[in-house]
């Protein structure tokens, strides 16, 4: 019993850690985004993405506090489809304003399609939460 509660402890300390980090990198990175859009892009391309980065950070801060107080399935998965959708959507904008050129065909529209499945997946695990942490 000891050693299952102290395994359980580990993984929700991991999550909000995951968590804090992902909300912690989109917030300084949509930060620095919107101080270059300010200062060194012409393209509007910057302040999109900076903006996108900044409405995501306080999510995954949310995430990772609500781990802490109820079991929520579909966490893990909600927070990586977030996190590699707002890297794809954010990273191509910025490569598009600094490279002038895409990441890849298609990255930022992949990269929403994968935003609107984090934000899905979150429903979804509304609908699924377990019962209150001990």
């Amino acid at each position: 019993m000891q050693r299952s509660l102290s395994s359980h402890r580990a993984g929700k300390t991991a999550s909000l850690r995951v968590a804090l980090v992902l909300g912690g990198i989109s917030g300084a990175a949509g930060v620095m985004l919107m101080a270059l859009s300010a200062h060194a892009d012409t393209t509007g391309l910057l302040k999109t993405a900076a903006e996108m980065l900044l409405f995501h950070a306080p999510v995954f801060l949310v995430l990772g506090a609500l781990s802490q107080i109820r079991k929520i399935l579909l966490h893990p998965a909600a927070m990586a489809l977030l996190a590699l959708g707002l890297f794809l959507f954010a990273g191509d904008l910025a490569s598009r304003a600094f490279l002038d050129q895409r990441l890849f065909p298609m990255a930022a529209p992949s990269g929403g399609v994968l935003l609107i499945l984090g934000w899905a997946t979150i429903a979804l695990g509304a609908l699924r939460i377990g019962a209150r942490e001990p």
